[in-house]
């Protein structure tokens, strides 16, 4: 890019009141300054979208749509839709971004000719994030393959919307999918596809806020979507990409862990064909994980303990199991 590259930064709102002034502060305040910022009010209920009306009036670079609340997806794809941006950045609206997050990523995808560039995050509940002193980055550089393989393994990249810079042409004919959970875990695998060149930089960027309301903490039959991803993708490496398969498996392993664990601590509600499922997926496909070399520990102790019975599983491995495990 000869000129200044434009950065669309895509916000998605929806009754995050308390946190949405912190989070816009942090995205106007940026060191780089070619921005323009796309506010997505999602059906608010509380006083958001005023606010981003507000932030609207004082930034110029900041376009606000209203619209019904369609869920996350709906409001990222609104904005893909209209950008003109050459890079495209995604940031939740309750999280914060380090002042030179822009610049950090943006200086990284030039000077590496990368499609996509992904930094660090440091988790925090209150007030600001602790920035920890920056050293001098290292890079991890990854083609279509190792990037996909590191994914789906769940080691060195995870497939978050946020702390990560695109090239914009990734999002051509791609969009996330409405009313699903781990709707960014659906498209990774088309977005991947298109990447000739991942790098991934140990500089932390984003903030991202832990919150006890979160979807994440709580459990809900939803949560299951992401085993109807993981299910799909198996399905499409089988046909497509055998190279992926047994990393899409693995995946898929985790995932079936994560939902039965996590419905056996919801005390409200049974979850029985939910529970089969998962317990089914486990048989089937813990023997050649524990095989696999590159499956990871975690995985490997969670198989062992499958072995001992599903009543172990879960209500001893299970007990303290943490819904971001």
């Amino acid at each position: 890019m000869e000129r200044e590259p434009l950065i669309s930064v895509i916000v998605p709102v929806y009754n995050v009141e308390a946190y949405l002034d912190q989070c816009m502060e942090s995205i106007v305040d940026q060191s780089y300054r070619h921005m323009e910022i796309l506010v997505v009010d999602d059906g608010s209920t509380d006083s958001s979208g005023d606010k981003c009306d507000q932030w609207a009036q004082r930034d110029d670079r900041i376009q606000v749509i209203h619209q019904p609340n369609g869920g996350l997806s709906a409001a990222r794809n609104s904005a893909l839709d209209v950008m003109h941006g050459d890079l495209v950045m995604m940031v939740d609206s309750d999280d914060v971004l380090h002042p030179e997050c822009a610049a950090t990523l943006l200086d990284v995808m030039l000077k590496e000719e990368a499609t996509m560039v992904v930094g660090d995050y440091i988790p925090f509940s209150d007030g600001q994030p602790e920035w920890p002193a920056q050293e001098q980055p290292i890079f991890r550089r990854y083609n279509e393959q190792s990037a996909m393989l590191a994914i789906l393994y769940q080691k060195g990249l995870t497939h978050s919307a946020w702390g990560r810079l695109y090239r914009a042409e990734l999002f051509d004919g791609i969009r996330y999918p409405v009313g699903m959970y781990y709707e960014d875990f659906a498209i990774i695998y088309p977005l991947l596809k298109k990447c000739d060149k991942v790098v991934k930089v140990d500089r932390v960027i984003y903030g991202y806020r832990q919150r006890e309301n979160s979807i994440l903490d709580a459990f809900s039959p939803k949560r299951a979507d992401v085993i109807n991803i993981g299910e799909k993708l198996e399905q499409e490496t089988l046909l497509n990409d055998t190279q992926y398969v047994d990393a899409a498996r693995s995946r898929l392993l985790s995932a079936y862990f994560n939902i039965l664990l996590l419905s056996n601590q919801d005390k409200n509600t049974d979850h029985k064909a939910l529970k089969d499922r998962c317990w089914e997926g486990i048989k089937r496909l813990r023997f050649k994980r524990l095989l696999d070399p590159n499956v990871r520990i975690k995985n490997k102790i969670g198989i062992l303990a499958s072995y001992l019975g599903r009543n172990f599983l879960c209500n001893v491995v299970g007990r303290n199991y943490s819904p971001k495990a």
